[in-house]
């Protein structure tokens, strides 16, 4: 796993819990996030709510590197966090898989 002395990883889970092309919502400390599992080994992990109506975006539909939202289709591009085509932004976290293992890295310091 890349690591840097700024850089904490936290486990979230083992990665054959996440089906493929799905999201799933994780709790973690104060965050509430849904992390992704794009296939061939790559996860994306974004904030679980919508910037529009809040809709829970780990429930959304995966199209590629983005995902719907399930309330109103909001496309949200999974690698930036940002809307397509409209306004609005999720905050999006670095993923990284080791040994069959989920981690992704929030805030410095915590």
């Amino acid at each position: 796993m890349n690591t840097t002395e700024q850089t904490k990883w936290y486990l979230i889970s083992e990665t054959h819990l996440f089906p493929e092309r799905e999201g799933k919502r994780v709790h973690f400390k104060d965050y509430d996030i849904a992390v992704f599992n794009l296939g061939n080994g790559r996860f994306r992990a974004i904030d679980n709510t919508c910037p529009h109506k809040q809709g829970p975006l780990a429930d959304g539909i995966v199209a590629g590197e983005n995902v719907f939202c399930p309330l109103h289709a909001l496309k949200i591009d999974l690698g930036s966090g940002c809307a397509v085509e409209a306004n609005g932004k999720v905050r999006s976290y670095p993923v990284q898989v080791y040994n069959a293992k989920v981690y992704v890295a929030f805030d410095e310091g915590e």
